[in-house]
């Protein structure tokens, strides 16, 4: 069973490969959702882009991004320099071992910011 490591909470879970990353997390108690967005996000329809994640290592554990997350990672600010590396929780399915980063700060600086 792949092992999921959320790194700010300090906190690890076994999941079922194949697992949806969003439902696991909410299931263990991790809180996805920063401030009003813990009511006012999409419910994992992918739409809204505020499960924004960063997957710090392990990502060829995961699924491949699929068209509707890339289109909306591509406007968000936390994305920005961060590109291999963001997923939205609610798209991602883990198959092996991960470690995520929720809520990542926003990337105002990073070299790719103003290109």
């Amino acid at each position: 069973m792949p092992t999921i490591t959320f790194a700010s909470e300090k906190k690890e879970i076994q999941v079922p490969a194949g697992a949806n990353l969003r439902k696991e997390a909410l299931q263990a108690g991790v809180a996805l959702y920063p401030g009003v967005t813990k009511v006012l996000n999409c419910h994992g329809f992918g739409t809204c882009g505020t499960c924004a994640v960063m997957i710090t290592k392990g990502m060829e554990n995961t699924n491949s991004k699929t068209f509707m997350e890339t289109g909306r990672l591509a406007v968000s600010l936390a994305y920005i320099g961060n590109e291999s590396t963001m997923r939205l929780a609610c798209q991602t399915k883990v198959n092996g071992d991960i470690t995520v980063t929720t809520c990542p700060p926003m990337n105002l600086y990073g070299e790719s910011f103003f290109s």
